[in-house]
């Protein structure tokens, strides 16, 4: 299975300057999840996402904390690093984490709402 393939529906980026970039386009993956802290202000827009995944980023890639950087908008999550390297690392572990039910439910009731 190639990059693309294993990232789905996350897309990965390469951008000219050298830099790479993993986005998702929110309001349809793993809203069951956020659903779960709705009453406390959570929708699911990319800041939600980018709040669970500085949980993950912190707790299961502490190593990575100051490479990956995240840039999240209303309807996009977005996670970017000059080090391919490591975006890549985290892209594959931060999705297999969200196919994990039982692992997301737990690293996003640690979320803060942004």
């Amino acid at each position: 299975m190639d990059m693309e393939e294993k990232l789905k529906p996350f897309i990965w980026i390469e951008h000219e300057s050298g830099s790479t970039s993993v986005i998702l386009n929110v309001g349809t993956y793993k809203n069951e999840v956020f659903e779960t802290r709705a009453e406390e202000g959570f929708e699911g827009n990319g800041y939600d996402w980018g709040s669970l995944a500085a949980v993950f980023l912190q707790e299961r890639l502490p190593d990575l904390v100051d490479v990956v950087r995240f840039d999240p908008e209303g309807s996009m999550f977005c996670a970017y690093s000059k080090d391919r390297e490591a975006l890549k690392q985290f892209a594959i572990e931060f999705k297999d984490a969200c196919e994990d039910d039982a692992l997301i439910r737990d690293l996003f009731s640690r979320a803060e709402l942004d």
